[in-house]
């Protein structure tokens, strides 16, 4: 049986993509396949799976060479298995930069494709119409669009991915603003979630220079629910810190949905001068709210530069 997953500290898209991945490939091809997750759900996840009756996949705690295995939404191995090479990885689908670092047995598939969502990607890896589409995997793949765009209002979000997630709730006779705040609304619940927990709910690491950040961000319609824990979640950083000897330094940023901005936690006068000169801003207190800034993989990392000392 083949085990579909996505990376560690799953979002929507990639517990959803790695759901509809082994449904096409269990549904259209020979092969027989099972989504995994590499970590706990997030509330927007989890209202998404009720609201289409689909079912959590099962957590994966580990890989072994026996193991055959199709990667969705990361092609980064720091964001997989420490053993990941080590199966016989069969296909990379994905939307993400070509991060490299993973090698293959033998030749393979890889789709990496520059769409907002990978849930576009293997909609049209399928070949599927979305008239053709069972009622809750057309339901998983608009609200994995959703997700990633922030309801279009990522600028990582295409002509495609817009075109598709209308088309999908059309067929579903859903108004796309409507389940899309109701989408946030569950997200933006952080009731449950300790300060560390939050720093993992979506958390990526990325070597800048020759420093290694963590960058994690919430998405959230109620960013002082957040702030309002902020000395929290800076002793949780520093706890981190003190665990992840591979981590120089972890970035913290909120990302307002509604208003279109991320307030960033400038805790240490190395991140105020990492934010400042990354972002071109003065920074002058512990926060600072950047305007615009909603994507980490657009606007965020690709900005990220080490001060001149």
């Amino acid at each position: 049986m083949i085990k579909v997953f996505g990376h560690i500290s799953p979002d929507t898209d990639a517990a959803g993509s790695a759901i509809l991945m082994a449904w096409a490939l269990t549904a259209h091809s020979s092969l027989e396949a099972t989504p995994y997750v590499l970590g706990e759900l997030n509330k927007e996840t989890h209202f998404v799976l009720n609201r289409w009756g689909v079912a959590e996949p099962a957590l994966l705690s580990s890989v072994s060479a026996e193991d055959e295995v199709v990667i969705v939404d990361t092609n980064n191995p720091q964001e997989l298995f420490p053993n990941i090479n080590e199966t016989k990885i069969l296909k990379i689908i994905d939307h993400h930069l070509l991060a490299g670092g993973l090698m293959t047995k033998f030749p393979i598939e890889v789709t990496l494709r520059p769409l907002a969502s990978t849930a576009t990607v293997i909609f049209d890896y399928t070949g599927q119409s979305v008239e053709s589409l069972p009622t809750e995997i057309a339901g998983l793949f608009l609200s994995c669009i959703l997700s990633d765009t922030l309801a279009f209002r990522s600028p990582t979000t295409t002509a495609h991915d817009k075109d598709v997630a209308e088309r999908l709730a059309g067929k579903l006779g859903i108004d796309i603003e409507v389940y899309a705040q109701e989408m946030f609304a569950a997200k933006s619940d952080i009731s449950d979630f300790t300060d560390i927990g939050l720093l993992h709910l979506d958390s990526k690491k990325f070597a800048v220079g020759g420093k290694n950040f963590r960058v994690s961000v919430v998405e959230t319609t109620t960013p002082t629910t957040i702030l309002s824990r902020k000395d929290g979640l800076v002793a949780a950083i520093l706890a981190m810190l003190a665990e992840e000897k591979d981590v120089d330094d972890i970035l913290f940023f909120i990302v307002d949905i509604l208003k279109q901005e991320s307030t960033v936690l400038t805790y240490n006068d190395f991140i105020k001068q990492v934010i400042a000169t990354s972002f071109g801003v003065t920074v002058s207190s512990d926060t600072e709210v950047l305007p615009g800034i909603v994507s980490r993989k657009k606007q965020i990392v690709p900005m990220l530069k080490l001060p001149v000392i």
